[in-house]
């Protein structure tokens, strides 16, 4: 029997681990009209304590306005609570780092922070942290003790740990320290494309050993040679990752930000994306010059219906789809978050 991927898209939870485009509370009508259950907008990354709070509090402001009988919006900090939010049509979102800056040198922040929403921290931001090294430093000299200590504390606090951005030495030995499920939010395989932000198939077999996610990333340069990448480049990572460690260890985490095609005009974003190169989060030969566009079909969250279209065109099975749309990340959460 033929798979109705429209239908399919409807009923599956659909979750984007990774959601920038939503700083400011902009455009979450778009991810609403793409059919996503659940997202995570990035309260914090570089920025110290009171920044990161002024995020949350917005944040949780906003969703306080848009909830109610008559809002559609509500803060999920559990699986129960997800599915909850699929069956009364709501679009949840549950808050994430890119990035302990937040923490600045207080580890007794990490259970302030869960009790505010924040459920997953990503350890590093391309560069080097009191943490670690990122994944974009000349060189990677794994978790500091400090970091060691961070680590701990995520477990003990149940905030899942992040190796997104993060460097290959220091996201192992998060996995050596760590006690519960590891995940890397946005990544792809580097036997896809090599970037120095993409994952090495050692690394992506080690997350998926100890029961963790990877969320497939839509940023072009992660994606493809090409500066306009196809669905089925973007596909491509899902099939290769699968191969190398099973469907249960693949989510989205498609990283869709402002300053990116189809968002910004091109003027703009080349002023946006000066500012980040010179501040050196990013380097221009892991992020190429905009415009950035994502892969062709699902450019932004709108059309995220095609990406599920396209996966049972290609094969994969409805199950196996439903898994990678949002059933895997749940396993981690109530893990590592409880049911």
């Amino acid at each position: 029997m033929a798979v109705d991927a429209g239908k399919l898209h409807r009923e599956a939870i659909v979750i984007d681990a990774v959601c920038p485009l939503l700083s400011g509370q902009k455009y979450t009508d778009w991810y609403i009209e793409g059919g996503v259950t659940i997202a995570a907008p990035s309260v914090g990354a570089i920025e110290g304590i009171a920044p990161t709070m002024r995020s949350i509090a917005a944040w949780k402001s906003f969703i306080a306005r848009n909830s109610g009988n008559a809002g559609r919006m509500t803060q999920v900090t559990s699986v129960k609570e997800m599915r909850q939010a699929k069956k009364d049509g709501r679009f949840g979102l549950y808050f994430h780092f890119q990035g302990t800056d937040p923490m600045e040198d207080d580890l007794d922040l990490v259970h302030a922070y869960k009790d505010l929403g924040v459920g997953i921290m990503q350890l590093c931001y391309n560069v080097r942290n009191r943490v670690g090294d990122g994944a974009d430093e000349r060189q990677d000299t794994g978790l500091s003790y400090f970091g060691v200590e961070m680590v701990k504390k995520l477990n003990e606090a149940r905030v899942i740990v992040d190796v997104a951005h993060t460097g290959i030495k220091t996201s192992f030995d998060a996995l050596e320290i760590s006690e519960r499920p590891v995940i890397c939010s946005h990544g792809n395989p580097r036997g896809v494309k090599n970037s120095h932000r993409n994952l090495p198939d050692d690394l992506i077999k080690a997350i998926a050993a100890q029961g963790g996610v990877i969320g497939m990333v839509g940023f072009p340069a992660f994606v493809a040679d090409n500066p306009a990448p196809t669905l089925d480049q973007f596909i491509d990572h899902i099939a290769y990752t699968a191969d190398l460690v099973g469907i249960d260890h693949i989510g989205l985490g498609i990283d869709y930000y402002s300053g990116q095609y189809m968002v910004m005009p091109d003027d703009q974003a080349k002023v946006f994306y000066d500012s980040w190169i010179a501040s050196g989060k990013w380097r221009p030969g892991t992020y190429p010059p905009p415009p950035h566009k994502y892969p062709e079909g699902i450019e932004t969250p709108r059309t995220l219906p095609k990406l599920t279209e396209r996966m049972i065109e290609r094969g994969f099975s409805a199950e196996d789809t439903r898994k990678v749309l949002g059933e895997n990340w749940m396993r981690v959460y109530e893990q590592v978050w409880g049911a």
